[in-house]
């Protein structure tokens, strides 16, 4: 009856997603506290740990005794975080790697970094990007949605799992991903949507997927590292405020807390072992389709899965331009 419930509150889109969703999906799991985890001599790495879901997880994580790497680009407010979140730890105080995670060359500084600090890692949370309403590209020219959602992490995904045998790689997407398929490579069509025909939405809907069947295709061609992939669902945090505040105003009344959309990325981070296998999707701690439209699954076809692959790979080693 709770899988039956919790199926039909995913499939009616509104309910599944907001708060609603969530409140009762926690009631009918009885969900064991994130703090009642024990990840004493862990070392979770945290991409986008300054706001949002990113600082959510942070947060929630730290009575558990897990050892914190904050990804951030801002110095000043990762410390703020720090500070905030240190007397809650019970495991050493959080560290702050600095990157951009859209400049490749910052992420290949940071994985240096990382490699420098620590012989293992047991925990990778890309979590860090953004919407971006106006078409921006990378140091390396590469979309910005593009290159902070999918190609960055790849490339740190690629550089840090020597560290990684037996950790796991949790990939933060979006409810929207459903929206697209895979971009059809076939017939021409790339990730980075051409300035001409930009949207904002579309081209982090393309990313969110991309992100989705990438993680699908780690699980497949790694299998010492376990990799998973989760939508928060729709959570009030500074990113929806700012980059559609049209939603916002809308869903407002349902809208989860940043506590709220979080979750499940903070239990992914936690839950030993697996209840599930590598390459999985998740939404409020089960298992979830990658796909709700017919045009979505015809486009995930094997030639557009190498071609994914093949474009990402290719573009996580481009140096920066002039």
């Amino acid at each position: 009856m709770n899988t039956f419930l919790s199926n039909a509150l995913d499939a009616a889109v509104v309910p599944g997603f907001s708060k609603i969703g969530y409140a009762i999906r926690k009631r009918l799991g009885n969900w064991q506290p994130i703090s009642g985890f024990d990840l004493r001599g862990k070392t979770v790495v945290i991409t986008g740990p300054t706001s949002g879901l990113g600082k959510e997880v942070a947060r929630q994580l730290a009575p558990t005794g897990a050892n914190l790497v904050l990804v951030a680009r801002n110095e000043e407010k990762c410390a703020r975080v720090i500070d905030e979140i240190t007397p809650l730890c019970t495991g050493s105080k959080p560290v702050f790697v600095r990157a951009e995670m859209g400049d490749l060359e910052s992420v290949r500084s940071a994985c240096a970094a990382i490699h420098q600090q620590f012989s293992h890692i047991d925990v990778l949370i890309h979590n860090a990007g953004a919407l971006l309403n106006s078409r921006q590209v990378s140091p390396q020219g590469i979309e910005q949605t593009v290159a902070s959602h999918v190609v960055g992490p790849f490339l740190m995904t690629t550089l840090l799992l020597p560290l990684m045998h037996g950790g796991r790689v949790v990939t933060v997407s979006s409810g929207g991903m459903y929206t697209s398929g895979l971009p059809a490579f076939n017939n021409g069509e790339t990730l980075e949507m051409p300035t001409p025909k930009y949207n904002g939405s579309k081209q982090y809907a393309i990313a969110k997927r991309a992100q989705v069947t990438l993680n699908e295709m780690w699980a497949n061609s790694e299998a010492h590292t376990e990799f998973v992939a989760m939508h928060p669902g729709w959570a009030d945090t500074p990113g929806v405020q700012e980059s559609i505040p049209g939603f916002r105003r809308v869903t407002a009344p349902i809208l989860r807390s940043a506590s709220e959309g979080a979750d499940t990325i903070a239990w992914l981070a936690a839950v030993n072992p697996l209840p599930g296998a590598s390459g999985t999707f998740w939404s409020d701690r089960e298992i979830r389709p990658t796909h709700k439209t017919p045009q979505s699954r015809k486009l995930d076809t094997e030639v557009n899965r190498q071609s994914l692959w093949q474009q990402v790979e290719q573009m996580s080693v481009r140096q920066q331009t002039l």
